[in-house]
């Protein structure tokens, strides 16, 4: 078998849906990214942070993870906050914004659809996310942004998408790391209260109690 780099190409051509849907974001943005984005962040982490996909007019338009969209400015804010990030983050990827002892990927590398992924498609983009992992040889905690993230990492780890449980908050132990489950940090979330800025930074305390203990 082929062995997967740790991130796709720009122009990835495994998804023919989101091959069809980059195609025609580039004919309406030609000025926008417009392919796999890249994980961001320090090749060194002890902390990865793992989102399903990158938006339309988020990462698929800027070319960094959680920038550009709503999330993002809850997720940076929360990094800077915890110390996993140092700069400040204006929605640029070029706003000099460093991670520290962290890096952000997604499980999809490619903006789908209304941003939901089909099944096969996770699977297909699956050996990056596998690869990424493997390149990380500090990493001890790894946090969850919604629960299809949380399935599609313990799939990347050999495991069943059952093997740990869902809900904002919990932990586990799963192959060698500590898995910590989040609400997405989407608008929809937080405009409707189920995630609050409190919430969402406990999950980055705890990370960090973690790594460092």
């Amino acid at each position: 078998m082929t062995a997967f780099p740790p991130e796709a190409p720009r122009d990835c051509p495994l998804c023919p849906r989101l091959v069809a849907y980059r195609e025609e974001n580039r004919r309406q943005n030609p000025d926008w990214w417009n392919g796999a984005a890249p994980s961001f962040g320090d090749p060194n982490a002890r902390l990865l942070i793992a989102g399903l996909a990158p938006g339309r007019t988020g990462a698929n338009r800027t070319g960094r993870p959680f920038t550009g969209d709503g999330a993002g400015v809850l997720l940076y804010q929360t990094l800077i906050r915890t110390g996993f990030a140092r700069g400040e983050y204006r929605a640029d990827p070029d706003d000099g914004l460093e991670l520290v002892d962290c890096m952000i990927t997604n499980a999809v590398r490619c903006a789908p659809p209304q941003n939901k992924p089909l099944p096969v498609e996770e699977a297909t983009c699956r050996p990056f996310l596998i690869a990424r992992l493997a390149a990380l040889p500090r990493l001890k905690v790894i946090v969850t942004l919604g629960d299809v993230a949380r399935r599609n990492v313990l799939k990347a780890l050999g495991l069943p998408g059952s093997a740990a449980p869902p809900g904002h908050g919990v932990e586990a132990a799963v192959g060698g790391y500590v898995l910590l489950n989040s609400y997405h940090c989407s608008r929809l979330n937080t405009n409707t209260g189920r995630l609050t800025p409190a919430m969402f930074e406990a999950v980055f305390r705890r990370a960090r109690e973690i790594i460092d203990s």
